[in-house]
């Protein structure tokens, strides 16, 4: 099992992330044209790794707001009120499933990593079960994963979308190569209890 706090250097893909922005007349320009500097690999596994591409801090989004929210340790999470897209990289299941806790592999991204897992707990699918309070677009960019629910899973491939609204929920990569998905996490408020 991979040691909790065991740094290493991702082995992704790396995202290009552009970014746009006014000059001094106000005119539109490309502010930014470079690899995201965000990335982390989970719990130690470099080939299972988190970009984060940008973060609001609130909806509506400020548009005057130049600093890079996403320079602060990866959170599970968007901002209370605001957003995050991120891309992941999910390698093989056979690739890191037995190599992984669950519970390390959350708290490394943050609180509201480890209250993801919580609201999980006793879940018996998949090893990475979760939930956050928030309504996550997931865009299939490359590859193919299988959506796990407590009752029921899908299989997407590219250009599949999935609105998750904060239920509980695994990602598995069954096949024998890496899978891209971009994610929009939105915070949202508390949903429907279960029955």
């Amino acid at each position: 099992m991979a040691t909790a706090g065991k740094s290493v250097k991702p082995r992704v893909q790396k995202v290009r992330r552009i970014v746009t922005g006014l000059d001094k007349k106000g005119r539109s320009i490309i502010a930014s044209d470079k690899p995201s500097p965000h990335v982390m690999a989970l719990q130690g596994i470099p080939t299972f790794g988190v970009t984060d591409i940008w973060r609001t801090a609130a909806t509506p989004a400020d548009l005057d707001e130049s600093r890079d929210l996403c320079s602060v340790p990866t959170q599970l999470a968007p901002p209370k009120r605001g957003s995050v897209l991120r891309v992941v990289e999910f390698a093989p299941d056979r690739a890191w499933m037995k190599k992984i806790d669950s519970a390390t592999a959350f708290a490394s991204m943050g609180k509201s990593g480890s209250a993801a897992l919580a609201h999980a707990a006793g879940s018996q699918r998949h090893a990475m079960m979760h939930a956050t309070q928030t309504v996550d677009y997931a865009i299939v960019l490359k590859g193919e994963i299988w959506a796990v629910m407590d009752v029921g899973e899908t299989k997407m491939k590219a250009g599949d979308v999935l609105i998750q609204r904060g239920t509980n929920h695994a990602w598995s990569n069954r096949s024998n190569k890496p899978c891209h998905v971009a994610f929009i996490l939105i915070d949202a408020k508390p949903g429907r209890k279960k029955k």
